[in-house]
């Protein structure tokens, strides 16, 4: 087996490049590097080689990513004990207004912003698909390993999202 270092080297970048894209915020995507090769370094010995090792980190990173959402989403929403007695709360997932996305050129940022809105309302499962194949180039059978589903599953859900995305930016130009 490879040292973690050596793991280290080889997928810290792709984890960093996912843990951005869904959360555009560098010290969360960084707290994410760090938890995720804390789990691998933890929990080397579990895995099972049912996938490589790269699927089953990229796993880890999409789901620690997906937990800070939440987790941010949560705060933002003041989580506090009186909110169970709020009869008007509603748990949906709160829109992730942050843009700290190195490597944006200032004149782009606007309009990327406004796209990673539209993308930050997509389903969670679209969302992440939309990520992992487009925005990080993995083909489709590794983004069905990581999500644990189909490349069916993936392909309609990719479908599903550019959808929603054109729906979003018309509602946007008043179509």
């Amino acid at each position: 087996m490879q040292s973690l270092e050596e793991i280290y080297r080889q997928h810290a970048h792709r984890v960093y490049n996912i843990a951005l894209n869904h959360l555009r915020n560098v010290e969360d995507a960084e707290e994410v590097v760090q938890d995720v090769f804390l789990t691998v370094h933890e929990k080397g010995i579990q895995f099972e080689g049912k996938s490589s090792l790269g699927t089953w980190i990229y796993r880890i990173a999409v789901n620690r990513s997906l937990d800070k959402l939440k987790l941010r989403g949560a705060q933002k929403r003041g989580w506090g004990v009186l909110q169970y007695f709020d009869v008007f709360t509603q748990w949906v997932p709160q829109q992730n207004t942050e843009f700290n996305h190195p490597g944006v050129a200032l004149e782009y940022k606007e309009e990327l912003k406004q796209w990673f809105g539209w993308i930050d309302r997509l389903p969670e499962k679209q969302r992440t698909a939309l990520i992992l194949v487009r925005m990080e180039g993995l083909d489709i059978s590794e983004a069905s390993q990581i999500l644990g589903t189909t490349e069916k599953a993936v392909e309609s859900l990719l479908g599903r999202a550019r959808k929603n995305l054109i729906k979003f930016s018309q509602k946007s130009e008043g179509k």
